[in-house]
């Protein structure tokens, strides 16, 4: 079966290489989400070491020269016209840290966590900010003994980077704070000296260089656009399932519409669904080609309606956007985190000290926004998708809300409520997604004394897309669990290899529901094989077969 998703596989590597240049989504989350038996040890590639030893030496040479430098022989953001002596520069460093360490809110999930240390580390191998390669080796050192800075989500406004977030990250390696070792909160000391390492103390630059970057909105982000793949998956899924238990008409994803009207993602969502219904013969089975006779007043009532509601028939235009900003987005987060994002920089072909703002987290900011955008829209399909399957009135005959069947004299007759409880959860889910989409870019604050006087807000739009992608996976769920249920009052021969895969893994963790139940850990459960890949794997190998 032919989707955009192979690519977003398990990576087998036991080794990922830093190297400042080639990091891709697939390796972070391959890092950020170890297997237990596969665990991936990141290493610092000896390309990188060079370059970083080569600004370094010019970091140096220029303290030595009694220059003034930004946030290394002088203070940060709008005190930077306060220059200071060379030999103050490490004690520099540390009340950076200290002065940030203000972060507030819930603490961000280790796989955030690690996603950010390993992004930090390869922005910071790329060689042009002037940190030892000693500080970047006991990160990856940290991140590959899963001793974890327990970093407050809140408190970033996305420029100069994430200032206060990061600065979690180089408060454990000089062992200041918490830290979360194997799970277990400890001193960060006492972290490291159980992983067998020793805290450093940060040098002239180096403080600024951990905290002076994108690498907190970018973990987010690229789990987020992992994650969002999965749910494009897991839409077009869910359309397939429902045109075949609504009895729908699968002419409405044949190639020839697609082909009017050329999106790539609009054609990747149509092709998947026509392979998840068994590629069934171009026709369109309202259509009699016989052609019935009118009356005598020339008119007809048609058994079956000629096209299907939009839910289902524009199914591939909602899930090709996604599919569509899915593209773009993942292009812009893999350039930012292969990117220099901290200020200044050292050129040292030049031999220079360059001020600039790369730290500024636009991109990310612009990519997350528009994600949770689609994902929301792509929720809302699934909710109305959803609406169709329990509503009596559209169902095309399965029962009100999915009960099962009971004979009139039952007395189970008229107990039961089947899904009405989840399609009011899935709809409460879908509201608050929707909610999220209101554009975090467009809320830039001044602060730090008007120094920052234009913020990308990029971090906020980030934890938004991870919070719309957790929803609309929940909301995912439940349709499933629904269309499953469907496919069960409807007859299961209304299935094709692929989508009866789906069905029997989603029956695997949740029995058919031959009466109410709470369904709570149900949907959990197929919340896990969405967010895993089982389910898409599952369907992929059947589609193979």
């Amino acid at each position: 079966m032919h989707t955009m998703d192979t690519a977003l596989a398990a990576n087998d590597k036991a080794e990922l290489l830093i190297d400042g240049h080639t990091l891709t989504v697939a390796d972070v989350v391959s890092g950020a989400r170890p297997a237990d038996t596969t665990r991936v040890r990141a290493r610092l590639a000896e390309g990188a070491v060079q370059r970083i030893e080569q600004s370094l030496a010019l970091k140096n040479k220029v303290i030595e020269a009694g220059l003034p430098v930004y946030g290394v022989t002088s203070g940060f953001g709008d005190s930077n016209t306060r220059q200071i002596s060379g030999l103050k520069s490490e004690a520099l460093q540390t009340n950076l840290i200290r002065f940030l360490s203000c972060g507030i809110g819930p603490v961000a999930t280790p796989d955030v966590i690690r996603a950010t240390m390993i992004v930090r580390a390869n922005c910071l191998a790329r060689g042009a900010s002037g940190i030892r390669t000693e500080i970047l080796e006991l990160l990856l050192d940290c991140l590959n003994n899963d001793v974890l800075p327990p970093i407050p989500e809140r408190g970033s406004v996305g420029a100069s980077g994430d200032l206060v977030p990061l600065s979690y990250v180089a408060a454990l390696l000089t062992g200041q704070g918490k830290a979360l070792h194997q799970g277990e909160e400890k001193d960060a000391s006492a972290a490291l000296a159980d992983a067998g390492l020793g805290a450093v103390v940060l040098g002239a630059k180096e403080g600024l260089a951990l905290v002076n970057g994108t690498s907190f909105m970018s973990g987010f982000a690229t789990l987020a656009v992992h994650d969002a793949t999965e749910l494009a998956f897991a839409a077009d899924l869910s359309t397939a399932l429902a045109s075949q238990v609504l009895q729908g008409n699968p002419g409405h994803f044949v190639p020839f519409i697609f082909d009017q009207k050329p999106h790539t993602g609009t054609r990747t969502s149509a092709r998947t669904i026509r392979e998840l219904l068994g590629n069934p013969e171009d026709c369109d089975p309202s259509v009699d080609p016989e052609g019935a006779a009118l009356t005598e007043s020339g008119f007809r009532q048609l058994e079956e309606p000629i096209q299907d509601r939009y839910s289902v028939r524009c199914a591939p235009h909602v899930t090709g956007v996604l599919r569509d900003t899915l593209d773009w987005a993942k292009n812009w987060v893999e350039v930012e985190i292969n990117s220099t994002n901290d200020n200044p920089l050292f050129d040292v072909e030049a031999g220079m000290v360059r001020n600039g703002g790369n730290f500024y987290g636009g991109h990310v900011g612009q990519a997350m926004d528009a994600l949770k955008t689609a994902v929301a829209s792509v929720g809302d399909l699934l909710d109305r998708q959803l609406e169709l399957i329990v509503d009596e009135k559209f169902n095309n005959g399965l029962t009100p809300n999915l009960i099962p069947r009971f004979d009139a004299d039952s007395w189970e007759a008229g107990l039961h409520h089947g899904f009405k409880g989840m399609q009011i959860a899935a709809s409460g889910l879908t509201a608050e997604a929707l909610k999220n989409t209101m554009p975090a870019t467009s809320f830039s604050r001044s602060t730090e004394a008007h120094n920052q006087d234009k913020v990308s807000m990029a971090t906020i739009a980030a934890r938004d897309a991870r919070t719309v992608v957790e929803l609309v996976r929940q909301v995912a769920a439940i349709h499933l669990l629904a269309l499953c249920q469907a496919a069960d009052l409807r007859g299961q021969e209304c299935l094709s290899a692929p989508t009866r895969a789906a069905y029997e893994l989603i029956r695997s963790v949740s029995a058919t529901m031959d009466g109410d139940r709470p369904l709570a850990r149900d949907i959990e459960l197929v919340v896990g094989l969405i967010a895993s890949g089982e389910l898409r794997r599952a369907v992929e190998d059947a589609g193979r077969d």
